[in-house]
């Protein structure tokens, strides 16, 4: 938002905002390797004929290489599966509504294959790192967008969110990431939903003000889409700075996984929860209702069903069988368990995930907002949550002993954000995770607004060196 002001008022042209973005890319990308895809002259071209005049109307933008297509432009959804698949002949239904908001594209951001991992490295992807310590994970799936915006390339970027990939990265990276209630915005014009509705698109970003303004920019039905989020009763935007109101909040201490939670995270949460209490708040602790164990697999049935079967589709377009070799061994370990699958589990998997959504909506009759740490791991090195990682076992274990409270609130599709409020004592970000009822992205964006302004985060920036 401040740089549409400078903008607005004349004191920059979108033109040396595009062009300090891809200096900012240059300097970092070599060695933080947050853009899949350089589209420098795209953007260029994009000002040539002139910006749709939005809220965000000569902001340099980058979206994900997931989730979102772009016209003229291959998505590869992290794999060398796509690479060489025909350019988009069409915008996503998203995409244009950032176009619309005057956002002005010039790249695409890393991600896992298939956006399967809490860690963006992979065979095609290489590795993301961490501008805030480079031999660690920038999380993942939106890992490229979080480096990209934590590097400073640009102060908002594209992500998406199936199971923590906006708020996993966010945590890593110091940033404000909020995952929206299912259908927030749209998934069209090429897919009715996302993971069978576990997945939604929003952005990471450095304040709480653009992740509302942006959200105004992109939310609401599109003609066509299969179901929709409940109404907005105002923009979010004019939730910044008003009160919350007195909340009554739930301190989540353990992962319903029941995997350990490392002290430090452990520590976030409380701090932020006493915080919250001398803000006047009134925070007990309670653990959330569910079965992991049932949860955990109606997860995986959807994950796996839907991956596999955008894996075979592509495959079908080859004209040829979709092989071992196509992707890397954590991607296949999805296809293969797809294959095990019988007629029912789609719809058995679908039925716990709606069940837990009811449970948790009894919970939130006593709760308005559930606190827990964002991760139960502070920023882990690189290496074992790489995708084409052959020891499968060891990468599970990795993966569910760093990242086990997200999953729970894109099962039940509620609202959910992780916000920077606390820092290891060696420098690494730590997020804190807040998740409310269906559909109440305004109660968060009023709460995350009154911690930005009780423990401001917006000038505690890294510096990345080659």
């Amino acid at each position: 938002m401040g740089l549409a002001d400078l903008v607005r008022s004349g004191q920059v042209t979108p033109e040396e905002l595009l062009e300090t973005a891809i200096v900012a890319a240059e300097a970092s990308d070599p060695a933080v390797h947050a853009l899949s895809q350089k589209l420098y002259d795209h953007g260029r071209e994009a000002l040539c004929h002139g910006t749709e005049k939005g809220a965000f109307a000569g902001v340099p933008f980058l979206l994900k290489d997931i989730g979102a297509t772009l016209k003229g432009t291959v998505t590869t959804q992290g794999s060398r599966f796509y690479a060489d698949q025909p350019p988009a002949e069409a915008d996503s239904t998203l995409t244009a509504r950032y176009k619309r908001a005057g956002l002005v594209i010039f790249g695409k951001t890393t991600t896992p294959e298939m956006a399967l991992a809490a860690s963006t490295e992979g065979g095609f992807t290489g590795t993301t790192r961490n501008p805030w310590a480079l031999d660690r994970t920038a999380g993942g799936s939106s890992g490229g967008a979080a480096a990209a915006v934590a590097a400073g390339i640009v102060p908002a970027a594209h992500a998406s969110d199936g199971g923590g990939s906006i708020r996993i990265p966010a945590s890593c990276c110091g940033l404000f990431g909020l995952k929206p209630t299912r259908a927030r915005t749209p998934a069209g014009p090429y897919a009715g939903e996302g993971w069978g509705s576990l997945s939604v698109n929003h952005v990471l970003t450095r304040s709480v003000r653009d992740s509302a303004a942006l959200l105004d920019a992109t939310q609401g039905y599109a003609p066509g889409d299969p179901y929709c989020a409940p109404a907005v009763e105002r923009p979010y935007l004019s939730e910044i700075g008003q009160p919350p109101g007195r909340l009554r909040i739930a301190l989540q201490r353990h992962p319903l996984s029941g995997v350990p939670v490392d002290p430090e995270c452990s520590r976030a949460a409380e701090a932020a929860a006493h915080l919250l209490a001398d803000l006047g708040h009134d925070v007990e602790e309670a653990q959330p209702p569910g079965d992991w164990e049932a949860l955990g697999s109606a997860l995986w049935t959807l994950v796996s069903s839907n991956v596999s079967a955008t894996l075979r589709k592509r495959a079908a377009e080859l004209g040829r069988p979709l092989s071992e070799g196509d992707v890397d061994p954590v991607t296949w370990n999805a296809v293969t368990h797809a294959a095990t699958l019988d007629v029912d589990a789609y719809p058995d998997a679908l039925s716990e995930i709606h069940m837990q959504g009811r449970r948790m909506a009894e919970f939130h009759a006593i709760h308005d907002v559930i606190l827990s740490p964002t991760l139960a791991r502070p920023p882990v090195l690189l290496g074992t949550q790489r995708t084409d990682n052959p020891d499968l076992e060891a990468y599970g274990r990795a993966l569910a002993e760093f990242s086990p409270f997200t999953q729970l609130f894109n099962i039940t599709g509620q609202p959910s954000m992780s916000v920077p409020l606390h820092w290891s004592p060696d420098n690494l970000p730590i997020g804190v995770m807040f998740s409310a009822r269906f559909g109440d992205e305004a109660l968060l964006f009023r709460l995350a607004s009154q911690l930005e302004q009780a423990k401001p985060w917006f000038d505690r920036v890294v510096t990345v060196s080659r």
